[in-house]
């Protein structure tokens, strides 16, 4: 037999890991080797258990799937993503594939052919859903290549409202550091209030806010 293909999963709901933990055991060739429940969850994991495919929803606390991918990667660039949103634009889709996942499923579809989508992106081939798109990549730098690493992390914090200080604690940085990337971050994207900043990073896709929670 073929040496299966190890997956790690990365939810923030059990109930959505538990049903896609399910499905791909039902198939020999695929291998569910550990799951996660936010961004840093996804990063620990895949660097400990190196799996060859990480199925990851894009909206996750703390950080969502596209930092996440990004991250990975520079850490494990062999290893192959599949998103998995509740979003159909363009702006989440072309950001999910500048990060570096290899295919874009839609959580809500009635049908969602994990197993193939995951033997698909292993094989080194692009997926995405029914009816979407790989949209272009644009010839000049979007918004979220003006922005570093850490600016896209401090970015994730700011929009689920937390203040400098409780991302300086969570980062491990100073106060002072977290307030310069602020301003940086602000400054790239030619926006001077906060409430702005949120509202033009959500609906540009920069980042994402977690999926609304469900009973478990």
């Amino acid at each position: 037999m073929s040496q299966k293909i190890t997956v790690l999963l990365a939810d923030d709901h059990s109930l959505v890991r538990k049903g896609f933990r399910r499905m791909l055991e039902d198939d020999p060739s695929i291998e569910v080797v550990g799951e996660a429940a936010n961004g840093p969850q996804a990063i620990e994991a895949a660097t400990a258990l190196k799996p060859q495919v990480i199925v990851m929803d894009l909206a996750m606390p703390e950080l969502d799937g596209i930092q996440a991918t990004s991250q990975i990667l520079k850490l494990l660039p062999d290893t192959r993503i599949l998103i998995l949103s509740m979003y159909s634009e363009d702006t989440y889709i072309r950001n999910a594939f500048a990060a570096g996942a290899l295919g874009y499923l839609l959580k809500n579809a009635l049908e969602v052919d994990l197993p193939y989508a995951i033997k698909e992106i292993a094989a080194g081939r692009k997926v995405v859903a029914p009816g979407l798109s790989i949209p272009t990549t644009q010839e000049t730098p979007g918004d979220f290549d003006k922005l570093t690493q850490r600016e896209r992390e401090v970015l994730q914090y700011i929009v689920q409202g937390k203040s400098n200080k409780e991302i300086a604690a969570i980062l491990g940085l100073s106060v002072n550091t977290v307030s310069v990337h602020r301003a940086n971050l602000m400054q790239a994207l030619g926006i001077h209030r906060t409430a702005d900043l949120v509202v033009y990073a959500i609906r540009k896709g920069l980042v994402t806010l977690p999926d609304t929670p469900i009973t478990e």
